[in-house]
């Protein structure tokens, strides 16, 4: 492997316990590796280069723990930590796996399930806190609905929001030093999700009581299962200020969450996203929210790991040669990449240009050219 591949701490790559802890469970089929316990995946992640390990509340202490047996457990990945100089970035909730979730968490129409799940996900702040957690993800995968006649979205929304601000008011009580970061998806496990795309979570941000400490953590998989270009669904996100976390994983249009391992579909996709996040100087954790084949033993859960991070240091090595490359660049000149970034107006200069319009319409652009020079490039023959 060449050492220009290898990921280091730098690199800023992070896991979740739930990614390298998959143990290949699918809905028509029962577990196929044994459960991998915290701390080694910590010790696993860190030899492999990682910077980090991510977690939900009960990845690391199972549901309903006694305090005493959750401080146990939490100290003892607290030490595997710093063994390992390894972080914890980022810490999400589980609203999801428990039966009192199946009719909503924070949306659920029952009022008692509403606040045992507001509760739980302050826990999780706490606990994420505790380990130095600086982004809390909330995914609501079961915030949805099957049938329409069971629910009222307007009313679910408000108590989406809510929920969000009595947790944002928590932190603010606290004094933590916690962004809370909204992850989109479209279905699964619900039939429809509240907050499918990252438009829609853009826009109900703004309706929130603390807007500026509430963001987007986009997945990859997300916006591909209904067809949406992730790069500019994240390119918007950046705009907005709003890109605190991401997860980077695999898909192909119109499946199931697959999740699989970073760059293993849709390539170019992966690039331009690779090439986004750098050229903008982004400072985040790349995180991969993946897991291994169901064909894997043990020991390709770590080709997993090594694969997804090993990728995304090859697309950051292209879009540093797509930089270098002089033909690329002279075919952005072409296409007149480099005058997007110059403002239309001011209104004057708009109403007393002149134009000569059949020459503006007859001009060419080379996006063929440019296109097939990028391939060429993905290929390995530039």
């Amino acid at each position: 492997m060449s050492d220009q591949f290898v990921p280091l701490p730098e690199h800023k790559f992070t896991f979740g316990l739930w990614t390298v802890g998959n143990q290949g469970r699918d809905p028509f089929g029962h577990e196929v590796r044994p459960p991998l316990p915290p701390t080694e995946s910590v010790h696993r992640l860190a030899e492999l280069g990682a910077y980090g390990v991510n977690l939900h509340d009960n990845d690391l202490v199972p549901h309903g723990s006694p305090a005493a047996e959750r401080d146990a457990i939490v100290a003892a990945f607290r030490a595997a930590l710093d063994e390992t100089g390894m972080k914890v970035p980022m810490a999400t909730t589980n609203l999801f796996s428990l039966p009192v979730f199946k009719e909503g968490a924070f949306t659920a129409n029952d009022q008692n399930v509403r606040r045992f799940a507001v509760r739980k996900a302050l826990d999780a702040i706490d606990l994420g806190a505790e380990l130095g957690a600086e982004v809390f993800v909330m995914w609501g995968g079961r915030e949805g609905v099957e049938a329409d006649a069971a629910k009222d979205v307007r009313h679910a929304l408000d108590r989406y929001k809510e929920a969000v601000d009595l947790c944002c008011e928590y932190i603010r009580e606290r004094g933590y030093s916690m962004r809370i970061a909204l992850e989109p998806k479209p279905n699964e496990p619900r039939g429809d999700i509240l907050l499918p795309t990252v438009g829609h979570a853009l826009a109900f941000i703004g309706e929130l009581a603390w807007p500026e400490m509430v963001g987007l953590n986009p997945e990859f998989a997300h916006e591909t299962m209904s067809g949406l270009n992730f790069t500019h669904g994240v390119a918007q996100t950046l705009w907005h200020g709003k890109l605190f976390h991401i997860d980077l994983n695999a898909q192909r249009i119109g499946k199931f969450d697959q999740d699989f391992r970073f760059g293993s579909e849709g390539i170019r996709d992966a690039f331009y996203l690779v090439r986004l996040l750098e050229d903008s100087g982004w400072a985040g954790m790349r995180h991969f929210d993946a897991h291994a084949y169901r064909t894997e033993n043990r020991d390709g859960v770590w080709d997993f790991a090594k694969g997804c991070m090993r990728t995304y240091l090859i697309l950051k090595d292209k879009a540093e040669r797509m930089r270098d490359d002089a033909e690329i660049q002279e075919a952005l000149l072409v296409a007149k990449a480099d005058q997007l970034s110059q403002p239309t107006g001011p209104l004057a200069s708009v109403r007393s240009a002149s134009f000569d319009e059949a020459a503006l319409a007859e001009q060419g652009y080379g996006h063929e050219r440019l296109d097939q020079l990028v391939t060429e490039l993905l290929l390995g023959v530039r």
